[in-house]
């Protein structure tokens, strides 16, 4: 019959309608986790930084931890776990999330089990900031607040570029005598901070051993010596007190690791703190 549309087509036209829509509107987001636990300190941090009311159920121990933890008060509002798949089960969430070293057979369980869960590399590059800081945001569906923590470190790094202090050295010199080189989230804040890190120069790279002899002939302007304090003797410290390091003239500064260990805007006062040690005259007292 004339003008009449058999059913098949009618099926066709129908089914060319629904990819186009589907093709030209955005699909609906998936549904924001509402009872979320983070096994790892940085998550805990990101997550502590961009969850939204009641959307955060546990942290890390490591979160309340002052030490380690730049928001170590406001991680009491959560429940506290140890990275324990037995404990996490018990918690039933919907979404835990972990650092790519955190406890791999608790990940691996709990995906066994049926979670979601999603891993997080650390950051060695403000990019990887801004990265893990975005994708937390995706994951927790919380775009918006995510975008003004970039912003937010954005606006501090400018800063920092526009007040550069005259150029120094500075040597990161830890525990054991670590230091970290290039390719690291503590060398990308010292050139943050508009300095030069020795231990990129000496072509070292990731955490590394910076010798006695090798600091010394460096002989930095700053030293950074972090700020871990043992109450007894340690063997992993003397390198603090042998007679050579401290006849070192460079300012020694100590730098709270909970500024360096993970990526945020928090992450700025470290690179503010060397600005500070370099602008300070030779000689001038501490």
């Amino acid at each position: 019959m004339a003008g009449s549309r058999h059913p098949s087509c009618a099926l066709c036209a129908g089914t060319a309608i629904a990819a186009l829509v589907t093709a030209c509107v955005p699909a609906l987001a998936a549904e924001a986790p509402k009872r979320v636990v983070s096994m790892n300190l940085c998550t805990d941090e990101m997550a502590m930084l961009i969850a939204g009311p009641g959307q955060l159920y546990s942290v890390s121990y490591l979160a309340s931890d002052p030490g380690s933890s730049v928001l170590a008060d406001q991680a009491g509002a959560y429940l506290v776990n140890h990275g324990l798949a037995e404990e996490i089960f018990l918690m039933q969430p919907d979404l835990v999330i972990a650092g790519t070293y955190t406890t791999r057979t608790t990940v691996a369980l709990l995906r066994r089990l049926g979670f979601r869960v999603e891993e997080f590399a650390p950051e060695n590059s403000f990019d990887d900031v801004r990265a893990n800081l975005k994708r937390m945001g995706d994951i927790l569906g919380r775009q918006q607040r995510a975008g003004e923590l970039v912003a937010e470190l954005d606006a501090g790094l400018a800063g920092l570029e526009a007040n550069k202090p005259p150029d120094k050295t500075v040597a990161l010199y830890y525990a054991n005598s670590y230091t970290s080189g290039s390719g690291t989230l503590a060398d990308a804040i010292v050139k943050a901070a508009g300095l030069t890190n020795i231990g990129d120069t000496l072509g070292l790279t990731g955490t590394a051993k910076l010798s006695l002899e090798l600091l010394l002939l460096a002989n930095p302007d700053i030293i950074v010596n972090g700020d871990s304090h043992y109450p007894k003797p340690a063997l992993a410290q003397e390198n603090f007190v042998h007679p050579a390091y401290q006849a070192l003239s460079g300012e020694k500064v100590a730098i709270p690791g909970k500024y360096t260990i993970c990526g945020a805007p928090f992450m700025l006062e470290a690179a503010r703190i060397l600005q500070d040690a370099a602008r300070k005259p030779e000689g001038a007292a501490p």
